[in-house]
C-alpha cells in the first residue's frame, strides 16, 4: 500500500467487540491504527497483537475514560500532539448497562459515552480532518425519542431506555452537523453495524452470544474507505438493510436534531468548556 492511501485512522472503544474487530481489518490493509481503551493493559495486549499482524507496528494506544469530559478533552490533545492529520474517527465505544449509571459531572454514562463524548471528540479533532477527513458514528437500530432532561442528567432511565435515546441523539447530531459540514468536504455518517452482534456489549445486555461480529468490521471498515460514503455526510446506513435508510423521525427533523445539539453544547460549556 502506498503512503498515499495508507489512512490515520482513530477507533474509540477498540479492545474488544466489533472495535477491536474492525481494528484489526484496518491493521492488517496496512493502515495506521489509533487504539483507544480505558484498561491500559488491554490495550498493551491489543497493540502487541495488532503490531504483529501489520508488520511494520503502524498501532498507537490512547488511555482514556470517555464517560469523563476531561478525559475526552485529554483524549484529543493527545492525538493532535501526535498528528496533524487524521483521515478517519470511528466513534465506537459504546455503554448499555452499568451498575451506577451517574457520572462525575452528573450526567447519565449512557449517554456521555454514546452521545456527548463523541460530539466533543469530533468537534476537538475536526482541525485534523481538514477537507476530506470522515467521522463514523455507531448508530443503533434501537432509537427512541430523547428526554432532554435525561440526556442532562436530570431524570434516571432503565438501561434500554437510555441507550436507544442515547442513540438517536447520536444519529440526530450526526446528520445535523453532517449536513452543515458537507460543504468543506468533511463527510460525518451515523451506521447501525447491525442488530445484535457478538459483542461483549449484547452478550451483556441480552444475554445471546450474537451473530458473526465481522459483519459490523466490514461495514465500518467500508464506511471509512470506500468512495460511496465519501458524499454521504448527514445519512443513517443501516446494515441491517444494507443500505442508507430513513433513521428515527425525530433525526429527519431539523428543529428536533438542532434543540439536542443545542442541549449537548450548553452541557458542555456548562462544564467550562469552549467549543
Amino acid at each position: 500500500m502506498s503512503t498515499e492511501q495508507k489512512k490515520t485512522i482513530l477507533i474509540t472503544g477498540s479492545t474488544d467487540g466489533i472495535g477491536l474487530a474492525t481494528a484489526r481489518m484496518l491493521a492488517s490493509m496496512g493502515h495506521q491504527v489509533l487504539l483507544h481503551g480505558r484498561n491500559p493493559t488491554k490495550l498493551e495486549e491489543v497493540e502487541k497483537a495488532l503490531a504483529a499482524l501489520t508488520g511494520d507496528g503502524q498501532v498507537e494506544i490512547y488511555v482514556a475514560d470517555l464517560s469523563l469530559i476531561a478525559n475526552v478533552e485529554a483524549l484529543a490533545k493527545a492525538v493532535a500532539e501526535k498528528h496533524n492529520k487524521l483521515d478517519v474517527l470511528i466513534n465506537n465505544a459504546g455503554v448499555y448497562n452499568a451498575l451506577n449509571p451517574v457520572t462525575k459531572d452528573g450526567l447519565d454514562v449512557r449517554f456521555v459515552v454514546n452521545a456527548i463524548a463523541p460530539y466533543l471528540l469530533t468537534q476537538r479533532l475536526l482541525p485534523l480532518l481538514g477537507t476530506s477527513g470522515r467521522v463514523i458514528n455507531l448508530s443503533s437500530a434501537a432509537q427512541s425519542t430523547v428526554n432532554p432532561k435525561a440526556l442532562t442528567g436530570q431524570v434516571s432511565l432503565s438501561d434500554g431506555a437510555a441507550y436507544a435515546q442515547s442513540k438517536l441523539a447520536l444519529t440526530m447530531w450526526s446528520r445535523s452537523l453532517g449536513l452543515s459540514l458537507k460543504e468543506q468536504g468533511i463527510a460525518i455518517i451515523a451506521v447501525n453495524p447491525g442488530s445484535l452482534l457478538g459483542s461483549k456489549m449484547v452478550k451483556q445486555a441480552f444475554g445471546v452470544s450474537g451473530g458473526d461480529i465481522r459483519i459490523g468490521a466490514e461495514i465500518l471498515s467500508r464506511a471509512a474507505l470506500a468512495d460511496e460514503f465519501a458524499t454521504a455526510s448527514g445519512q443513517y446506513f443501516d446494515n441491517d438493510s444494507g443500505n442508507f435508510a430513513s433513521p428515527h423521525p425525530d433525526a429527519l427533523n431539523p428543529h428536533k436534531s438542532q434543540e439536542i445539539l443545542r442541549i449537548i453544547e450548553k452541557i458542555l460549556a456548562d462544564r467550562v468548556i469552549a467549543l
